[in-house]
């Protein structure tokens, strides 16, 4: 087996990649098959049970820096622990759920766990073990995470005809207590960066100041927010922008599978990469494609060449930055600070996912897709121009910096 895929690494991302699939799949993703289901059971509309979902991005959002000052402490084997602790309290919560009352509660619950469980601190336990060159795993990982709703969604449905949305929710809180909590505390391998000697974990890719660090972690903030903001935002209501354009129900479903396949195709890309890939180039990729598409989108109608180029562009570039979001930190600090600066940027970019779906439903409802479409474009434009803002930065710390002396 190859160096760059040892033992380690597989054991590594076999343990994350089951316990994010759980993790996305008895939480995120599980409205989509249970929320209305539940919503006439509690007697509310089904608008107020998704608004569970918000409540989960916003908490997590807000508990986000905190889960990076626990990364730093305590290292993310235990802050993963914690996390399907929490699940298991939020999932046995919902499963009791009575009214709107208990109903949120569960879901802020869920959302302080997300914010230690999901993402950012799986990424983080990557980086733990394998360093500065554990960016292809985390494309594998992203690979296996992109499938949890392909996952959990017909087990959800099973669970739900079989025994009933409460007892769903219990064995929901059964596999993060039983499955998720004992793989993350005793299956994951050992971390190597607090092993590494002399400082070396801590020596980021490019020397900036101080001044120049902050500078650059608000532009990879700027940048992954905006992106997500689109993402999060236009998905939604993707199928309605292909039936306003023409396209016909079946057809704007087609599209749409169509474009799941090409964010998972995007990973496996940076997954073949590996350490060869630079998540800033990775990045101008990804949001330029989708730039791109937009102003196709716009002229498509109901033209099938124009709507397959679309969902092609559109697909495959947010497919690449999804994993770009992930890697960029890593591209500019140290792999010791990286779970800390990870989740101190999932403030901006959870907010943004929460709030995206109402804005961007709004816009569509109330305008039509093309003002949705140009706002996308405009937005991806001002996205792309902070990585590149971001990479004529790097370029100059490089070029300052002196060059080794030959003897």
């Amino acid at each position: 087996m190859p160096n760059s895929f040892r033992f380690r690494s597989a054991q590594t991302v076999t343990v994350l990649a089951i316990t994010q699939v759980i993790g996305w799949g008895t939480t995120f993703d599980m409205l989509g098959v249970m929320g209305r289901i539940v919503a006439p059971a509690l007697g509310l509309p089904n608008e107020v049970v998704f608004a569970g979902l918000t409540i989960m991005m916003m908490i997590s959002a807000f508990v986000g820096p905190a889960t990076g000052r626990w990364l730093a402490r305590y290292g993310a084997a235990r802050v993963l622990s914690a996390s399907s602790l929490i699940f298991a309290l939020g999932l046995l919560l919902l499963s009791a759920a009575n009214g709107i009352m208990l109903y949120a509660a569960a879901w802020v619950v869920i959302g302080i766990g997300g914010a230690c469980g999901l993402s950012a601190p799986a990424y983080t336990a990557v980086v733990e073990r394998e360093g500065a060159n554990g960016k292809r795993v985390i494309a594998i990982l992203m690979l296996f995470t992109g499938l949890s709703s392909t996952v959990f969604w017909p087990i959800l449905s099973l669970l739900n005809e079989t025994v009933g949305w409460r007892i769903t929710f219990l064995i929901c809180a059964g596999l993060q207590f039983f499955v998720c909590l004992p793989l993350h505390l005793f299956a994951l391998p050992k971390p190597i960066v607090t092993h590494i000697e002399s400082g070396a974990a801590d020596i980021g890719p490019v020397a900036l100041s101080k001044a120049g660090r902050r500078k650059a972690f608000l532009l990879i903030a700027a940048a992954t927010t905006i992106s997500t903001f689109i993402t999060f935002g236009i998905s939604p209501s993707l199928l309605e922008i292909f039936r306003q354009s023409g396209a016909s129900p079946a057809f704007a479903l087609q599209l749409g599978a169509a474009r799941g396949v090409l964010g998972i195709s995007a990973r496996f890309l940076d997954m073949l990469l590996g350490r060869r890939g630079n998540p800033m180039l990775s990045a101008v990729m990804g949001i330029g494609l989708m730039m791109v598409s937009f102003p196709i989108m716009l002229v498509a109608g109901s033209s099938t060449p124009l709507l397959v180029t679309f969902v092609l562009l559109y697909g495959f570039g947010a497919g690449v930055m999804t994993v770009a979001r992930a890697l960029l930190p890593l591209a500019l600090f140290s792999p010791a600070e990286y779970g800390l600066q990870s989740a101190r940027l999932s403030l901006p970019q959870n907010l943004a996912n929460a709030i995206a779906p109402v804005i961007f439903t709004a816009i569509l409802d109330r305008a039509g897709a093309g003002p949705a479409l140009i706002a996308c474009a405009v937005l991806a434009a001002l996205s792309l121009t902070f990585v590149l803002i971001l990479m004529a930065m790097v370029r100059g710390a490089h070029a300052s910096q002196p060059s080794p002396v030959v003897s």
